[in-house]
């Protein structure tokens, strides 16, 4: 039975009351799967959920289950602010009468930790299948078909298990495999056991599993057996399917396709195919590559081997790096770049067997180093913004800092993001918090170890604790630490210490807003009403509410874009880069990487024409050796270095 979910009338007390402006837009959206069974985790998704610092929530079933009332609340615990999940226990089932159909609603209801009252989302209708055990079904699959080893084979059915606490669903495969080069007969195979995942997240219905090698090993041939379906719940007896007979020919493996045509260092180059093998233990997947690597400097033969990441029976992934054979017959991969024309040849191997697939004519470009950095915006980042009473404008504050780190690094070969690249094993990860775990009130500091000079890594990490830099002496945790920034206040309360450039007009921006001090935090309906986004500080501070909080919002997104764009430059090798130190010498205007005490607050800002905060010139010429671009020099005028 699939879940039917229908938006009924507000229950409890309305959310746009809230005094929390985290629970403003407290909603529910769904709740997966919709079939449970003791071990299930649900999926809670939705809108403004909060941790367990700023309410305690529930999930809030009430309907009927067989004839009988329900009402029942269950812990949800925060997985971010859209997802929440439930643990669903043998004694919850109990509760409601053990298998059972449930037809009701759900909410969820948090009690907030501001003022001790309960806030409810809107209600959905929903129905729900509760039971002790699942019997599998099996009703179709492919049962014969030309495959490769890995290929993932589909079973349609039902009552399949999601794996955790759930317990596994598993293919048990059994019958013989004739070798297609072997002298002998048909060789017997019993019981090899394969779990099986859902194909779609969340559904019982469809499965999927690999042919694995355990199976019937990587030689190409013929597999006659059949296959049976079955259900592994902890402390209960397996249920299996009746058994299903199948023939499958098994074909060597071949490479598709190598995508994209241009990586640089620390991108995958994906190889799509079939036939991979990886992930079982004693077996593995080379790429040899044979033919030519052209560079500016000349042409070169190439007869090498590559190890790639298996990822699945069709796909793995050759990250370019500078230590394997590839790497090391490139020379510096940090600068040379070219183009390999030839052949890339799949050898499969699995416990001492080895196939050798067909040869693919191929064509693979290695490109500029570009630099990744992922901007992870951790959930204490956003509580933070309560500090300055914008947590509502979140999503704004955001694009202000991505614009201004984007335009420090214009014409540089970077890239940021808020989500990890897939596409990159080797990025800089930068962690946004609320406070400074160092107690030293810094406003961002960059805790990878050692200076990197000429950008050598591509994978520092300014963020958690690191246990070199604490060996030396320094600050442990890196990152980004929004509360700090209220140090720049002349009244800071208990967010912070005033710092030496505390300045009134800081205050004049963000006292608007700040609970602390008796002031409204910037709710929904501002947003409603607030004005045009600015693009300089000629506006601020402004006498208007509109233009208040786009002030605000502003003038917060440079300190932290500004922050942010100091704290990578440290990362990449700034200040003084090949030479001794961490921050220009002296103070000059609008230098980015300038010591903290020499960028005044109003540079920081943007206001009063001041800023923005600019590489000097010998800095940005190294930033454009290190990670070289097409694009065009921007003509930004940029302070001397010393």
């Amino acid at each position: 039975m699939r879940a039917t979910v229908v938006i009924l009338a507000l229950a409890g007390c309305a959310s746009s009351t809230a005094p929390d402006v985290g629970l403003e837009g407290l909603a529910l959206d769904s709740v997966a799967p919709n079939t449970i069974v003791p071990g299930t985790k649900l999926r809670i998704t939705g809108s403004s959920f909060v941790d367990t610092q700023w309410g305690s929530s529930t999930l809030h079933l009430v309907g009927s289950a067989d004839g009988q009332s329900i009402d029942v609340r269950w812990p949800a615990t925060f997985v971010d602010f859209s997802t929440m999940e439930v643990d669903v226990t043998a004694g919850m089932l109990d509760e409601l009468g053990g298998d059972v159909d449930f037809d009701g609603t759900a909410r969820v209801d948090v009690i907030a930790t501001s003022d001790d009252q309960t806030y409810s989302s809107d209600v959905v209708s929903l129905e729900l299948e509760f039971r002790e055990q699942l019997t599998p079904t099996a009703t179709s699959l492919q049962a014969e078909a030309v495959i490769f080893v890995n290929d993932k084979i589909e079973v349609a059915g039902s009552g399949y298990l999601l794996g955790g606490e759930e317990g596994i669903t598993v293919a048990k495969l059994s019958g013989c495999f004739d070798d297609d080069g072997g002298a002998s007969d048909c060789v017997p195979i019993t019981d090899v056991e394969i779990p099986m995942v859902p194909k779609v997240e969340f559904e019982r219905n469809v499965g999927l599993f690999p042919f694995s090698p355990r199976v019937a090993g990587i030689q190409p041939g013929t597999f006659v057996g059949r296959i049976v379906i079955e259900n592994q719940q902890p402390g209960k007896p397996a249920i299996a399917t009746a058994p299903i007979d199948v023939t499958y020919d098994l074909a060597m493996p071949q490479i598709f396709e190598i995508s994209p045509r241009a990586v640089s260092l620390g991108q995958y180059a994906f190889i799509d195919g079939g036939g991979f093998v990886g992930g079982d233990a004693g077996g593995n997947t080379e790429i040899e590559l044979q033919g030519t690597f052209r560079t500016s400097g000349g042409t070169a033969p190439v007869d090498l081997v590559i190890v790639p990441q298996f990822v699945e029976g069709k796909l793995v992934r050759y990250v370019v790096n500078k230590d394997d054979e590839l790497g090391l017959a490139l020379g510096d991969v940090y600068t040379v770049t070219g183009e390999f024309t030839g052949t890339a040849t799949p050898v499969i191997s699995f416990e001492g067997e080895v196939v050798r697939g067909t040869p693919k004519s191929v064509v693979l470009e290695i490109a500029p180093v570009k630099q990744m950095v992922f901007l992870d915006f951790r959930p204490t980042y956003v509580e933070g913004l309560r500090d300055f009473g914008l947590r509502a404008v979140d999503r704004r504050i955001r694009e202000r800092i991505q614009f201004v780190v984007e335009r420090a690094y214009e014409g540089v070969n970077i890239e940021f993001r808020e989500e990890p690249p897939e596409e990159y094993e080797l990025y800089m990860h930068v962690e946004l918090v609320g406070v400074d775990p160092n107690n030293q009130g810094l406003f961002g500091y960059d805790n990878s170890p050692g200076k990197d000079n000429g950008n050598l890594r591509l994978y520092d990490r300014l963020g958690g604790v690191n246990a070199l830099t604490q060996q030396d002496g320094y600050a442990g945790y890196g990152g980004v630490f929004v509360r700090s920034l209220m140090g720049f206040s002349k009244h800071p309360g208990n967010f912070a210490m005033s710092v030496p450039g505390a300045d009134d007009l800081f205050d004049q921006v963000f006292d608007p807003f700040r609970a602390d001090l008796g002031n409204e935090p910037v709710r929904g309906s501002d947003l409603a009403n607030a004005a045009d986004p600015i693009e300089d500080g000629e506006q601020c501070p402004a006498s208007d509410r509109p233009g208040q909080v786009q002030c605000a919002i502003y003038v917060l997104g440079n300190l932290i874009g500004g922050t942010l764009a100091h704290e990578i430059g440290h990362s990449l090798g700034l200040a003084n880069p090949y030479a001794e130190g961490f921050h220009n010498a002296g103070d000059a205007p609008d230098r980015l990487m300038d010591g903290g005490g020499d960028r005044p607050f109003v540079e920081r800002a943007e206001m009063m024409g001041q800023g923005p905060g600019v590489f000097c010139d010998e800095e940005y010429t190294y930033l454009r050796m290190i990670l070289p671009t097409q694009e065009a020099n921007p003509s930004v005028s940029r302070p001397t270095c010393f």
